[in-house]
């Protein structure tokens, strides 16, 4: 299918599901997990530097590098190796963005499968990435 998957990472089931199943499915592909440090609007948004745009700045991002190196032992757990990137922002917008100007060939990502008002309440991360993204994207239910 693809050369090159970019796999949204965040330790939950639904991300690891996601991550085997791009592995599983696609073992000759080139793989990046990537984890967003969530950034807050408004105030914070701002400031120009990134570790200026989170509080907590430097425990927001050990925490993205303990769960991206979980990825890659996931992965080597399956034989394979991967990349691993680490971002700040909106999340939707942030993997939309990389996918796009580091010409990702698709996205594979985990859907908690809210359903209903539940979704519609909460959002979700996966819905937004398929509306926006110009890339192709598949999502792990």
């Amino acid at each position: 299918m693809s050369d090159r998957l970019l796999v949204p990472y965040d330790g939950s089931e639904p991300s690891k599901q996601a991550l085997e199943y791009a592995l599983e499915t696609f073992p000759d592909s080139d793989v990046t997990a990537q984890y967003v440090i969530p950034a807050p609007e408004g105030y914070w948004a701002v400031f120009e530097a990134s570790e200026d745009r989170v509080p907590g700045g430097d425990e927001a991002k050990e925490r993205g590098r303990s769960l991206l190196d979980d990825a890659a032992v996931l992965a080597a757990d399956h034989g394979h190796e991967i990349r691993t990137e680490l971002t700040s922002g909106t999340a939707d917008r942030e993997i939309v963005r990389v996918a796009e100007t580091e010409d990702f060939d698709a996205i594979v990502i985990g859907s908690h499968g809210r359903d209903g008002v539940s979704r519609a309440l909460l959002g979700s991360v996966a819905e937004k990435v398929v509306r926006r993204s110009g890339v192709p994207v598949l999502v792990v239910r």
